[in-house]
């Protein structure tokens, strides 16, 4: 099985918390995307569940020498969280990775205010902070990502995606209070795989999504 696209994606998860709202462990909830890809799997959810919609930036940091290859990813302000097994598998050290980390760190901030366009940051204290993307390959821009919204001290952090692989839904399950994953298809492979249309989206895109009727 594959989603015809994010959109559907989206109102499939968004039908599976809205059932988990009605039994009530989702209490004053808030949706959080991780942009690009999130944002319209994201918009779904907050809509079903009538929840403010805002992002959390994360941007993966990928290897020098081949930079589809993420080692670690960066959250809001957080320091770099950096996959020690990947470091060690390909001869870095998190000094090597200085150059990237600066470069990734400058898009982030330059993406939060594009998207975010002076408004504030969603007041997530004692509400459930539901983190939306389009899918969980390794899960460490989703790890960074939970490790921010911890500092904003909210009651829960769920992490929610229509597809995954079961190791990253596994290892989420020691940072975040809850992972609801639609899909964990073995052998995964890739997040595009499991969807017809997964075109790349633009700024334009998440703006629309966010701030559009």
């Amino acid at each position: 099985m594959r989603f015809r696209d994010r959109a559907q994606a989206g109102l499939e998860l968004a039908e599976h918390l809205r059932i988990l709202q009605e039994k009530g462990t989702l209490p004053d909830p808030v949706v959080l995307a991780l942009p690009r890809g999130g944002v319209t799997v994201a918009r779904e959810v907050a809509l079903a569940l009538g929840a403010p919609l805002d992002v959390l930036v994360v941007r993966k940091i990928g290897a020098p020498s081949h930079e589809e290859y993420g080692v670690g990813a960066l959250a809001g302000d957080e320091p770099p969280l950096f996959d020690a097994r990947a470091l060690e598998l390909l001869g870095l050290t998190e000094q090597d990775l200085e150059p990237v980390v600066a470069r990734e760190r400058t898009e982030l901030r330059r993406r939060e205010q594009r998207y975010r366009q002076d408004r504030p940051a969603a007041d997530l204290r004692g509400r459930t902070a539901i983190l939306v993307d389009d899918g969980l390959a390794t899960g460490a821009t989703a790890r960074a990502a939970v490790r921010a919204v911890r500092r904003r001290e909210p009651a829960r952090v769920v992490v929610a995606v229509p597809v995954g692989s079961h190791e990253a839904a596994e290892l989420l399950r020691g940072d975040a209070d809850d992972v609801v994953c639609l899909m964990r298809p073995s052998p995964f492979q890739a997040v595009g795989l499991w969807y017809e249309d997964f075109g790349q989206l633009t700024d334009e895109d998440v703006l629309d999504a966010l701030h559009g009727d």
